[in-house]
């Protein structure tokens, strides 16, 4: 299994738009984070999670001519907003398959409704297949995916656990029956917004006391936001087995 991190920046992305912070403002590329998303490979099989708004840009900058489906962990616009750009995948593979919440599915289908209509469709509009998620386990391929259930202040969001390798973003709490779930992953992604406690996101020490709670062999921190700080600085503080994730790095299992 492969995993590249299209994007694990925060809502807005680093650089901010029109911010003068130092990490903003920094050269090195590993402070430029798109909004973040994974594709998660194995076999001939090709999934991404979540679809924000740098989805196009993920897809040329990863080379990317075909995906499986996409799966979503809630339906925030920097989880959704680049639903549009599946027409290339649409116009040579046919209908896209989409596995989520049925909230995130009733929540798509507003905000998209020329896309999920059956009716007098606009030309070139892409179709896709809806697939419901629950809190139970579900086939992409030929694996089954655990969902990881937390919640993102009030709002449930889904992470997701293949095989050894497991993906949470955009969570504050995960009750006690959902961490077991993830015993015996050997790869662990998940949110580290910043050093100061967020109402809806793990801040770093919430993020590194989950990790020491699943003891996965490795963590990768995503959904970072500026004020964690400068990549290089970060990642000397951390311990040896968690790494600060960045854009378009690949790992594999």
């Amino acid at each position: 299994m492969k995993i590249r991190f299209l994007g694990t920046g925060t809502s807005q992305g680093i650089p901010v738009i029109g911010s003068e912070h130092p990490v903003c403002l920094s050269n090195d590329t590993k402070d430029k984070r798109l909004r973040v998303s994974v594709l998660v490979e194995w076999d001939e099989f090709k999934y991404v999670i979540d679809c924000g708004p740098d989805f196009r840009q993920q897809m040329l900058r990863a080379n990317c001519t075909k995906i499986n489906g996409i799966v979503f962990t809630h339906e925030h616009a920097d989880h959704t907003a680049g639903l549009d750009d599946i027409r290339p995948f649409y116009f040579r593979q046919g209908d896209i398959p989409f596995y989520a919440h049925k909230r995130v599915l009733g929540e798509l289908t507003k905000r998209f409704d020329y896309i999920f209509t059956s009716k007098d469709k606009y030309p070139g509009v892409p179709s896709v297949i809806q697939h419901e998620i629950k809190n139970e386990p579900f086939t992409l391929g030929n694996i089954e995916v655990m969902p990881i259930n937390g919640y993102h202040h009030k709002l449930q969001v889904f992470g997701f656990r293949f095989a050894e390798f497991a993906y949470l973003t955009d969570m504050k709490t995960v009750a006690t029956e959902e961490r077991e779930k993830l015993k015996g992953v050997k790869v662990l992604v998940i949110n580290a917004l910043r050093e100061t406690e967020h109402i809806s996101h793990f801040n770093l020490q919430e993020a590194l006391e989950f990790i020491e709670d699943v003891n996965p062999e490795r963590a990768y921190l995503t959904h970072i936001s500026h004020f964690l700080g400068f990549h290089e600085d970060v990642q000397k503080k951390l311990p040896k087995n968690v790494f600060l994730a960045y854009d378009n790095l690949q790992i594999a299992l």
